[in-house]
């Protein structure tokens, strides 16, 4: 099997290519294995949605509920149960990917309860849970970037464990969210911690903000306000990706990062999620070729990969340098009348709601099952 050009285009241009997706069948079949040597796959990110669609099709979980069932097992129990067990199924399959890429890629994300996102502690609790369940050196464990988010990404960092921030909107937030990586790594460095070992990831989300904005833009009707729609996404994205370069890519604020270097940390690497485009109208792959730049991650849907390998064009960095017009776009958002302080709080609690309103469909679902499944012992 040969790597499709487009894909590893984007790889040589320093994107690492994961996808947006797992399942027992993706692995079981051989396909996860397939994308890692055909489409330069070299990672995987899960969230609630995700396990609630493949637990929801097929048969591959049928054996396993029915011997959860005869355990006795909750739904929530089961999940936990299911959901490690397919993560870990997944490390196995990256781990020589891993070991190539020095433990940079060959990652996999599983989240933390989604329902425990504005509770710090139980954040702590379950991630570190969820770490020494998994038992992968290739894991990342998935918290929100929400207030209460921060220092538990600060103290689950601090213990030693890769982490992958998620549901990230706002360049504001995302300054706090790398703060909390480098507090959670001079902890861990006291506490005698490998930083080496250390990683991170800061997923930041990008199709949603232009569904968010765009509506606003639309509602406000103007021919300038029109104008602007389909920009704030990349604009947002490309202005996150100069503070990264602040902080850990030789700018101003890097001399933090720079001890910590001393020591082995490693940088924070910025991840474009929520890359499927909403939107018909515009490009299906604009979220990938306008967001090419060095020690990035771009987790992709199936759909929007396999547009990627078809017909993307790969121009190289398309992001380096562009921070003076993508903030220009945000201004002119905000002198068209768009509260962006108000559309980053609305988006945050929607994506933790959208991951909750998964999780109870879960539970809902594996609740129905494990029933059946008891009823057929």
């Amino acid at each position: 099997m040969t790597q499709n050009a487009n894909t590893a285009a984007l790889s040589a241009a320093g994107v690492s290519v994961w996808l947006d997706d797992l399942s027992r069948d993706r692995i079981q079949s051989g396909n996860l294995a397939e994308l890692i040597e055909t489409r330069s796959v070299v990672g995987v990110t899960t969230n609630p949605t995700i396990f609630q669609g493949a637990l929801s099709k097929g048969h591959a979980y049928d054996g396993q509920l029915k011997e959860l069932a005869a355990q006795g097992a909750d739904a929530d129990a089961a999940i936990r149960t299911i959901t490690t067990d397919d993560v870990r199924s997944a490390c196995d399959v990256f781990a020589g990917v891993f070991e190539a890429s020095n433990g940079v890629d060959g990652r996999v994300s599983i989240e933390v309860d989604p329902r425990f996102a504005f509770d710090a502690d139980k954040t702590i609790a379950q991630a570190i849970d969820l770490w020494k369940t998994v038992d992968r050196p290739n894991l990342f464990i998935k918290i929100p970037a929400t207030e209460a988010g921060l220092p538990a990404i600060t103290r689950v960092i601090a213990e030693g464990i890769s982490v992958n921030v998620t549901l990230i909107f706002s360049v504001a937030r995302y300054r706090a969210v790398m703060g909390a990586y480098l507090d959670g790594l001079r902890s861990a460095k006291t506490a005698g911690h490998d930083l080496g070992k250390i990683h991170s990831v800061a997923s930041f989300f990008v199709s949603r903000v232009d569904t968010e904005i765009d509506k606003r833009l639309e509602a406000i009707g103007s021919d300038e306000a029109l104008a602007l729609r389909g920009q704030a996404g990349i604009a947002n994205a490309r202005l996150a990706y100069a503070e990264y370069q602040d902080v850990f890519d030789g700018g101003k604020h890097t001399s933090t990062y720079n001890h910590l270097a001393a020591a082995g940390a490693n940088r924070q690497r910025p991840l474009w999620a929520s890359t499927g485009v909403k939107n018909p109208d515009y490009s299906d792959v604009m979220y990938v070729t306008e967001l090419v730049a060095p020690n990035t991650v771009n987790t992709l849907p199936e759909k929007t990969l396999e547009a990627v390998a078809d017909h993307a064009e790969i121009r190289g960095d398309t992001v380096s340098g562009t921070a003076a017009a993508a903030q220009e776009v945000f201004d002119k958002l905000s002198a068209a009348g768009v509260d962006l302080d108000d559309v980053f709080q609305v988006l945050e609690r929607e994506g933790v709601d959208k991951f909750e309103k998964s999780w109870a469909e879960l539970i809902s679902a594996t609740t129905e099952e494990l029933s059946a499944a008891a009823g057929n012992n």
